[in-house]
């Protein structure tokens, strides 16, 4: 179980993230929406242990990690941006976190996750050749060759063509029937609906709301979550 303990943020004396408690079962997907600002990206890389928070507790298993080095977590992450080498081709891009972790994935199991996501097409191609929803499959199978413990996801699709949301949205549903826990920043409501098994909303740097799809979506209980479900719904609409 991944436990966010009062978890709290700040940069440049501006709070971002306050008061953040959360319980992540294993196997756990959760979908985290709010507006932009409210301080999603910044709690995944608390999670991850790019960033670190200035009050509160991380807590993985039963043992205190908010002090951890990010390498030491066993956590990763697939960024809106890709964040791949430009200089590497799609194998070397792949493989690259395993030169210093022997023994963490084997070559067959690279193959796998290689042939799961489509690629095998593309090994050779420098980044430069590959369309969008191409590199974030590529993302995707890098972070998986690690084998995380616990799998981030920030706005995976916001980078994309509209006709390549849904190829990626399909990638990460099929990876999510694995029972790997998954935490995912989206603005794709649908997506978030068919899912997670939790919806969090989160806004002003505080977890507003809570549920299951169907309660975020069909029984928002609070203003601020009615207000942002409308405006999202009038804007896809």
């Amino acid at each position: 179980m991944l436990k966010l303990e009062n978890l709290k943020k700040v940069y440049d004396g501006v709070t971002i993230l306050e008061n953040i408690n959360l319980n992540i079962e294993d196997g756990e997907i959760i979908s985290i929406l709010g507006p932009s600002g409210c301080g999603k990206t910044t709690l995944l890389n608390l999670i991850l242990g790019i960033a670190e928070a200035d009050g509160g507790h991380i807590v993985f298993n039963g043992q205190d990690i908010t002090d951890v080095p990010m390498e030491k977590r066993g956590f990763n992450i697939v960024f809106q941006d890709y964040a791949l080498f430009p200089n590497l081709n799609v194998y070397e891009n792949i493989t690259y976190g395993l030169r210093n972790n022997p023994g963490i994935s084997t070559e067959e199991e690279v193959q796998e996750l290689i042939e799961l996501l489509g690629l095998e097409e593309h090994l050779n191609k420098r980044i430069d050749q590959l369309s969008g929803g191409q590199k974030q499959r590529l993302a995707i199978v890098r972070a998986l060759a690690m084998e995380p413990d616990v799998m981030l996801f920030d706005e995976p699709t916001s980078a994309l063509d509209p006709e390549m949301v849904g190829e990626v949205l399909n990638v990460i549903k099929n990876l999510v029937k694995e029972g790997m826990t998954t935490v995912i920043v989206t603005h794709e409501m649908g997506f978030a609906r068919s899912v997670a098994d939790r919806v969090i909303f989160l806004a002003d740097g505080k977890v507003q709301e809570q549920g299951t799809p169907q309660q975020i979506f069909d029984h928002p209980q609070s203003g601020r979550l009615k207000s942002f479900l409308n405006t999202h719904r009038r804007r896809d609409g």
